[in-house]
């Protein structure tokens, strides 16, 4: 017999007769019958003792109710074979316990039933509507909840990137200070070891310089000991002698007692006093120094980014700015202002930022191509050819296919692996150093660092060249990438 006969089979002898359901904790009764507990108490009523079966009319007791163990043991035996056989040969689900294909949905229960189950006691006060309308309805909200979810996902996903991204960005600047104030210490420690070796030379010619002074001094104060030595004796003997002897030459024994001075030590003690005192002030002044040294370290690691954008009165004809001024390319002439301050001749363009103190850096992307980026004087030339060199007023490298080479007389070439593509370049600027230095962006590694130069109270300006069809772009604020690998404030190369 196949399994879904053999439950059909079992099914009326695990039905109860009172709720046409599977039994539920059931019980049986004197007569033999068995029923549900919750179905045979309700028809006992709680006064009565004794009742009549539902079944044979049979009369019972109310306390001679057994539970029926084996009995729900078969109704969980029947339901696994009932499931193996609730679906119909085209594959549609039907009741398990009508066989009818499940058609509606029951509002109450939360659940598929067949017609039959709709006219059961158990669904016949509840809300039934068309199983098809009742998934598209559900469908519907599904979908709604669910695009709900997909946008909190997105967002969610946003905010972790931009963490993400954050997170980095600040890791990768606190290296950067954290390079520049090992270089900034690393110049504190050497200015020390030269200040304590120049003050310890100093005290050593001193303290050589006080013991010949007192082995001269001894000398000069034991010849004089042993002349006055003398003289004591003599006057000693002349006093001894009679009134003619006494007097006898008196006048040049007087001269010789008068004229006999002694240098007083006082003298040179002082004068070393004095050479003590002036190595005392020059530690006072160390001292002054080291202060206004720590106040300027202090100014100094503060390293500011800045927020680029390009000046369009500066642009030349054939360079074509973009509407947020972030990027530059080269194209067709177009008919501009003849403006003071703009480029007539060479393919350049100045950014709109300038700055006259601090220490300053931004991030260049240039495309295919050739680019120079550096910075300019205010007073750079505008009109008629121009030379990209610092006596000119302007520091730059320029940058193609990941190769740089320094404008510098002579050039100064500074190979680096090629990329072929797009390259990105930090420009340093500090300002009270007259610095001015270049890394490659994606390796941290040194590109070049000009001499230092004096900008004399004068604004300086980021500095951009562009030929053919190169593209240059003025990456974000914190697009740090990698730590850079040497300080900006190196000494020049």
């Amino acid at each position: 017999m196949a399994a879904g006969d053999l439950a059909g089979s079992f099914q009326d002898e695990v039905t109860c007769s009172i709720c046409l359901e599977y039994f539920t904790d059931p019980v049986s009764i004197e007569c033999g019958h068995n029923f549900c507990q919750t179905c045979i108490s309700q028809c006992c009523g709680e006064p009565e003792p004794n009742f009549s079966c539902p079944q044979c009319r049979e009369t019972s007791q109310q306390r001679n109710l057994w539970p029926n163990k084996q009995l729900g043991n078969l109704v969980e035996l029947v339901k696994c074979l009932r499931l193996q056989s609730v679906t119909e040969p085209e594959g549609e689900r039907v009741c398990e316990r009508h066989q009818e294909a499940l058609k509606l949905f029951c509002e109450e229960d939360q659940t598929p039933i067949c017609v039959v189950c709709d006219k059961s006691k158990a669904h016949h006060a509840h809300t039934v509507v068309p199983i098809e309308e009742a998934a598209q309805e559900y469908r519907e909200q599904i979908l709604s909840r669910l695009q709900c979810l997909r946008e909190e996902r997105e967002e969610l996903l946003g905010l972790k990137s931009y963490w993400d991204r954050e997170s980095e960005r600040l890791q990768r600047q606190t290296e950067v200070e954290r390079q520049l104030v090992v270089f900034e210490c690393e110049q504190l420690r050497q200015f020390l070891a030269q200040q304590e070796h120049l003050l310890l030379a100093r005290l050593g010619e001193l303290d050589k310089e006080i013991g010949r002074r007192r082995e001269e001094n001894v000398t000069r104060l034991c010849k004089e000991i042993s002349q006055l030595s003398v003289l004591i004796m003599e006057l000693e003997g002349k006093c001894q002698q009679p009134a003619p002897e006494l007097l006898q030459d008196i006048k040049g024994t007087m001269s010789r007692a008068e004229q006999e001075k002694f240098q007083n030590p006082a003298a040179f003690s002082s004068e070393l006093n004095w050479r003590i005192g002036e190595s005392s002030q020059r530690n006072a002044s160390l001292e002054t120094i080291m202060r206004k040294f720590k106040d300027l370290l202090s100014s100094r690691l503060r390293l500011d980014k800045a927020n680029l954008t390009l000046d369009p009165d500066t642009v030349h004809p054939q360079l074509i700015v973009s509407v947020d001024r972030k990027s530059v390319r080269r194209g067709t002439q177009q008919a501009l202002p003849n403006k003071p301050q703009r480029f007539d001749t060479e393919p350049s363009v100045l950014g709109c930022e300038g700055f006259t103190s601090g220490r300053h850096y931004w991030e260049v992307e240039v495309g295919r191509g050739v680019c120079d980026v550096g910075v300019a004087r205010e007073s750079v030339r505008r009109k008629g050819r121009i030379s990209l060199y610092s006596e000119q007023g302007i520091w730059a490298v320029e940058c193609w296919e990941g190769q740089y080479q320094a404008h510098t007389s002579p050039a100064q070439s500074i190979p680096l692996s090629p990329s072929w593509g797009r390259c990105r370049i930090w420009v340093y600027l500090d300002y009270e150093r007259g610095q001015v230095a270049f890394f490659n962006a994606g390796t941290g590694d040194p590109i070049f660092t000009f001499p230092s130069a004096s900008f004399a109270g004068e604004r300086i300006r980021p500095f951009f060249w562009v030929v053919g069809s190169a593209l240059l772009t003025l990456c974000p604020l914190g697009a740090l990438s990698v730590p850079m690998k040497q300080s900006p404030l190196a000494p020049t190369p």
